[in-house]
């Protein structure tokens, strides 16, 4: 009798599978939208997030945590005004950010603290100016739109070398994958058994077969491209 497949063990989720949040030093998003004007009090390290957190003490006493610029620093000045000098660090909204300008945790919807950009060495930048929205450059090249009300951070997220280092040990690596809810390592399909998994043996490694499964499979035979509309390049 062959194991259960992964996506079979892996269930509604149990502690290999699941994040350890408990570890996490929560959201890092935008207060609400004002005038404010803050300093940094802390940068800590965030296990569930690339890049590194700066507590920002505002001026009525709240703290923000936010994610911190490639040269930020420990009593420096956060702006968060229309006004603002554009400058690594202030938050601003899109229609006062020039064009060219990197920019990083762009808000989808204004005040929801920041959905875009959020990892370490990621940046977008402002592409054009129109009447009812601003486009903005993603990092993965694509042009998106935003209402000109939603905020962005100037600058570049910090820890952007990260993915220079290499991991030289497997526990490091794991380690690294673990905080943030990937299990490794992962052993393909096709380089098991057939009693293991539907896309194994063979004398070489290959599906062999169609990937399209129906949505009703039962476990185990429910891998590959689940009730896909459509499959090959377009």
């Amino acid at each position: 009798m062959g194991k259960r497949l992964r996506l079979q063990r892996r269930g509604s989720g149990n502690p290999p599978y699941t994040s350890p949040s408990f570890k996490h030093k929560g959201p890092a998003g935008y207060p609400a939208a004002g005038e404010y004007e803050g300093v940094v009090r802390d940068i800590i390290h965030n296990p569930g997030s690339t890049a590194p957190l700066a507590i920002v003490e505002l001026e009525d006493g709240r703290k923000a945590k936010l994610i911190a610029y490639e040269g930020m620093m420990v009593g420096e000045k956060i702006k968060f005004t229309e006004e603002s000098i554009v400058k690594p660090g202030n938050v601003l909204p899109l229609a006062s950010i020039p064009q060219g300008a990197p920019i990083y945790n762009i808000e989808g919807e204004p005040g929801d603290g920041g959905k875009f950009v959020r990892s370490a060495g990621s940046y977008a930048s402002i592409v054009s100016h129109e009447k009812d929205c601003v486009i903005v450059r993603l990092p993965s090249g694509k042009h998106k739109k935003f209402l000109p009300t939603c905020r962005a951070t100037i600058g570049l997220p910090a820890g952007g070398g990260r993915a220079e280092k290499p991991f030289l040990k497997a526990g490091k690596r794991y380690h690294a994958t673990r905080a943030r809810a990937k299990l490794w390592p992962i052993t393909s399909g096709v380089a098991m058994n057939p009693v293991d998994h539907p896309h194994g043996g063979g004398s070489h490694q290959h599906v062999g077969r169609p990937k399209t499964v129906a949505r009703g499979a039962p476990p185990g035979r429910k891998v590959g491209s689940i009730a896909a509309k459509r499959t090959g390049k377009r």
